[in-house]
């Protein structure tokens, strides 16, 4: 597929780099010098320099024969503009990033409809819904849902006193009648390898299991861990992601959140009836001693700014609130933020680049998950009549390398497939793989 993508940020650089590896011919556009010598130095794409709405800066990139545009800039009106300018090319399939919520309304002057737009992609509200996953999953620093919460693909970090410390893995308590689960991925040293039955898990894992709603709470406790509920939430940062976050925790939980624009402090408390707004620096040790940080079962970190959100994140380490969740903006902290104790954290970024790719696959993909600092995919497959995955039980298969089955739905029953198991044509297949081995399973799924 040929692809532009306009804006080499963190989202159009990571979505560039995941698209040229899986072998798609990839244009970028970069006005900025500095972002488009990154591109040329480390990525195997087209960079052209200038600015995308220009035509004949389009035309360089190779907009006439494109078959997908992402505009992906952090400006609103350009990414609209060159969506639309795209489309009058002739390109099949347009994306545009937006930050204003107005333009997302289905009954707004503009939208994405109204703009022949295919798809707008809101990264605070993403940001905001996957912040709310992890607080209600408190035990894990990763939480994807299939098939409205049906389905669960969980990161937990492993600790000292893991009761399943160093054993193999085929040893485990796995697929009885109330336990059904498998370990998908484990990270390891910023390393991520899909396991075998002969893997076990080490000290400082970062591992993935792909588990039912209704076993999630055995397997945790499997692994000496458990969901507390969370009553109590202090949040920082009053912007999109922050009030999004608010506006949604306080129907069910007591909210506080930390604001230090007095404006900004003041159109939060008319927005946010249900909540507590605080006008205050939330790095000031005495404001957060002084609002209760110590009876707060959670805090939540969603400033602007990743060292503001690295440092108040410690200090409510430090002060034991039970869980901690950061925003980080800046995609090389990712690595960093697990070696200092914040292990449950949210990229904007990357959870940007997961919902373009999702939208951007064909075939029998129905959807593609991408993890946070993991060099893999939890991707959503339908068997077709007659193909490959179809013909023989798993274990007589040869599945390709660096790639797992987690779960199969059927006939809306949930099951975690073993070597015995036979995928039937129509069965939802949620797989889990490494990039380079995307193409090769979603051949045997058509």
């Amino acid at each position: 597929m040929r692809i532009v993508i306009i804006g080499a940020g963190e989202v159009g650089y990571h979505l560039a780099k995941q698209l040229s590896f899986e072998n798609h011919d990839v244009s970028i556009v970069e006005r900025d010098p500095e972002r488009h010598t990154r591109v040329v130095e480390s990525l195997d794409v087209h960079a052209t320099f200038g600015t995308a709405t220009s035509y004949s800066i389009l035309e360089q990139a190779g907009i006439k024969d494109a078959d997908l545009l992402v505009a992906a800039t952090t400006n609103d009106e350009v990414n609209m503009l060159v969506a639309m300018m795209a489309k009058q090319y002739g390109v099949e399939r347009t994306i545009a990033r937006i930050k204003n919520m107005e333009f997302l309304h289905p009954h707004a002057p503009i939208n994405a409809e109204k703009l022949g737009v295919d798809l707008f992609v809101h990264p605070e509200s993403e940001s905001a819904e996957a912040t709310i996953r992890l607080l209600k999953q408190s035990a894990a620093t990763d939480v994807v849902e299939f098939e409205n919460g049906r389905i669960s693909l969980i990161g937990v970090q492993i600790g000292q006193d893991c009761p399943v410390l160093f054993k193999k893995l085929m040893d485990l308590p796995n697929n009885d009648e109330n336990l059904q689960v498998r370990v998908v991925a484990i990270l390891r040293k910023d390393i991520t390898r899909i396991p075998t039955g002969q893997d076990s898990f080490q000290p400082n894992d970062r591992i993935f299991l792909m588990t039912t709603k209704e076993s999630a709470p055995g397997v945790l406790n499997v692994l000496g861990k458990a969901n507390e509920r969370m009553e109590n939430v202090m949040i920082l940062g009053g912007g999109q992601i922050g009030y999004l976050i608010a506006q949604e925790l306080q129907k069910s939980h007591n909210v506080k959140l930390i604001e230090s624009d007095a404006d900004k402090s003041a159109k939060l408390a008319e927005g946010l009836s249900k909540s507590l707004v605080i006008r205050g620096d939330g790095r000031d040790l005495n404001l957060l001693a002084q609002e209760g940080i110590i009876d707060m079962d959670a805090f939540i970190a969603a400033t602007g700014d990743d060292e503001t959100n690295i440092i108040t994140c410690l200090m409510a380490r430090h002060l034991r609130v039970p869980r901690i969740i950061s925003l980080t903006n800046k995609t090389d902290y990712m690595p960093i933020l697990p070696t200092i104790g914040i292990n449950a954290y949210i990229s904007k970024q990357m959870i940007t680049v997961s919902r373009i790719l999702k939208f951007i696959r064909r075939g029998e993909i129905l959807s593609v998950v991408s993890m946070p600092g993991v060099a893999a995919e939890a991707i959503e497959l339908v068997a077709q009549p007659h193909s490959k995955i179809t013909k023989k039980p798993l274990m007589k298969l040869n599945v390709p390398k660096n790639s797992i089955l987690g779960a199969v739905l059927r006939d809306e029953k949930v099951f975690i497939p073993v070597g015995t198991s036979q995928i039937e044509p129509g069965d939802k297949v949620f797989v889990f793989a490494l990039p380079s081995a995307v193409k090769e399973v979603e051949k045997m799924f058509s």
